[in-house]
């Protein structure tokens, strides 16, 4: 065990005792791999009949499945592609089980990128609901939006700001929040050699201060009863359970109440919480689940409706593509036709990169479709699909960006599904569909 730090292994030596052996031994093992199915698009069948590999279910929550360590990258599938699935290590959903997010809520993702934590709460809410997926290096938060719009997700904000001052905007309005907090990482150590780089007991210290601030911040955001999930992919009490002691004394209107589930171990003197060593088949996760008592008053704004001059255009657009209503109020973000969420409230001053789905663009007085707004689609909701086999020649000339051969009863604008899985769209004429793929997208292989 000579590549992790000596001082990590004799904290942790300390802190399991008779099982340090095991985790010893367990840490010289390759991380687990896993895939984690996304409902909003694809079913477990379809899934399992595209891979080449087989899957195996997980504790951790009922979409995450563990793969085989020699599996080919599940990254360079068709269906991936489409957002059928996310690649993650399996006990990583362990957070979002034990939030238990319902259709219809209103949730606070506060530390989103990548994106995992945020397109399983997605898929938990089904369409119905807000969810608020916030992280503040705005480089990241690009890639979260693009996870998100990947997998689907019509119901998303996307913003980038600090704890502190979307929180105190948006008092008291929401339901459930969850803070996957930065830390040390000693979780991600197997399959993560900067985080092993990057390792110090200075670090866990100075981690353990930015998650009580970022905790502090998130207790405002919620309602009164409403929930408060934190996690860490951690080992150090320091940011877990001594994390977690310190917030509900410095707020007595928060208690700690059990997560409700049974895999992992209990907390170190907390029963109440979750922790995932890698003898319990997981990386290294810690969860605790706090309700707060106290009385919120939310002020939050509605956000502003208005008419704008490209709408009535953008309406026949969404009726030539869509054979259902337009499932939400539109509005203009610069050249951006955007469809928001129920519940989504003034949105200046936030950060926001993006409210809800992109419905289209304003190019030279016309408006172009969105990427995002045939990922968002079912096939059965669109006006025209071409189909095609994620084994199929076809599919991956589609993604190389090459133009189709299709129906020639096929006009305007159709998505492309892969396996009854919406994967982008084309303008077909003639016999043949011209790609719309997006070139930072396309496929090299």
């Amino acid at each position: 065990m000579n590549e992790y730090p000596l001082a990590f292994l004799c904290r942790m030596k300390t802190l399991l005792c008779s099982e340090y052996s095991d985790f010893l031994e367990c840490m010289g093992q390759p991380s687990v791999r896993g895939i984690r199915l996304n409902p909003l698009k694809c079913d477990e069948a379809t899934l399992k009949n595209a891979l080449d590999f087989p899957m195996e279910s997980s504790p951790f929550s009922p979409y995450s499945y563990r793969i085989p360590e020699d599996a080919d990258k599940p990254g360079r599938i068709p269906l991936h592609h489409a957002g059928a699935f996310y690649s993650q290590e399996p006990s990583a959903a362990s957070a979002v089980t034990v939030l238990n997010p319902q259709p219809g809520e209103k949730i606070l993702d506060l530390c989103a990128a990548p994106g995992g934590k945020s397109t399983q709460i997605a898929a938990l809410l089904a369409g119905k609901g807000l969810l608020w997926s916030n992280e503040v290096v705005r480089s990241r938060a690009i890639a979260l939006l693009s996870n998100l719009e990947r997998m689907g997700v019509s119901n998303a904000v996307v913003s980038s700001c600090h704890p502190e001052t979307l929180c105190e905007t948006l008092s008291g309005f929401f339901d459930r929040v969850l803070v996957d907090a930065p830390c040390s990482g000693e979780g991600m150590f197997r399959r993560d050699a900067q985080a092993v780089q990057d390792w110090s007991e200075e670090h866990v210290r100075t981690c353990a201060v930015r998650q009580g601030l970022i905790l502090d911040s998130a207790a405002t955001a919620l309602r009164e009863n409403g929930i408060l999930v934190y996690s860490t992919c951690t080992f150090s009490p320091e940011e877990n359970e001594e994390t977690v002691y310190a917030f509900l004394q410095r707020h007595p209107d928060f208690v700690l109440e059990d997560s409700g589930v049974t895999f992992g171990r209990p907390g170190i003197g907390m029963p109440q919480a979750r922790r995932v060593f890698p003898m319990d088949g997981g990386d290294g996760h810690f969860v605790a689940k706090m309700r707060k008592t106290s009385t919120a008053i939310c002020r939050v704004a509605e956000y502003p409706f208005a008419k704008f001059s490209a709408e009535s255009d953008a309406k026949a657009l969404y009726s030539q593509i869509f054979n259902e209503p337009l499932p939400g109020s539109l509005i203009q973000s610069g050249s951006a036709i955007l469809i928001v969420p129920e519940f989504v409230p003034r949105l200046s001053g936030l950060g926001v990169i993006r409210a809800g789905v992109m419905l289209g663009e304003i190019q030279k007085g016309r408006i172009e479709p969105a990427h995002a707004l045939f990922l968002s689609a079912l096939p059965r909701q669109l006006r025209q699909t071409v189909h095609l086999s994620s084994r199929s020649p076809e599919i991956h000339a589609y993604l190389h960006g090459e133009e189709l051969e299709v129906d020639s009863a096929l006009k305007g604008y159709a998505g492309v599904a892969v396996d009854g899985v919406i994967t982008g769209f084309g303008k077909c004429s003639s016999g043949k569909m011209k790609n719309r793929y997006p070139k930072g997208l396309r496929s090299h292989t």
